[in-house]
C-alpha cells in the first residue's frame, strides 16, 4: 500500500528535481562547488521531504506549514539559479527548462 504522499503530483515532480539539479553544477567553477552547488542540492531535496511530511500532518495548519516550507525551498532554488546566472556559471537560455519549472 503506497504512502499518501506518493499520490501527490507536486511530490512526484519534486522527487525528480534533485537529479535534475545535480546535473547543473558539473559545469560550475570550483569556487562555487561548495557554496551554490550545496545550497541548490539541499533545497531541491527539501521540497519533496517537506511535501511528504505535510501529507501526514495531524491538522490543516500543520499540513499548510510543511507545504510552505516546501515552497520556500523551491523559491530558494529559484534564487540560487538566478545567482548562478548572475555569476555567469549558468546560461538561462541553455537551461531554460530549470527556470521554467518554477
Amino acid at each position: 500500500m503506497p504512502f499518501k504522499f506518493q499520490k501527490l503530483e507536486i511530490r512526484q515532480a519534486a522527487i525528480e528535481m534533485p537529479d535534475d539539479i545535480d546535473k547543473l553544477p558539473k559545469t560550475f567553477p570550483k569556487e562555487e562547488i561548495f557554496v551554490l552547488t550545496s545550497q541548490l542540492k539541499k533545497a531541491a531535496e527539501s521540497i519533496s521531504l517537506n511535501t511528504s511530511e505535510a501529507s501526514t500532518a495531524q491538522s490543516n495548519a500543520e499540513q499548510s506549514a510543511f507545504l510552505v516550507y516546501g515552497l520556500r525551498s523551491a523559491l530558494e532554488d529559484v534564487n540560487c539559479l538566478f545567482l548562478a546566472k548572475k555569476k555567469k556559471v549558468l546560461c538561462q537560455k541553455k537551461n531554460l527548462r530549470y527556470f521554467m519549472t518554477f
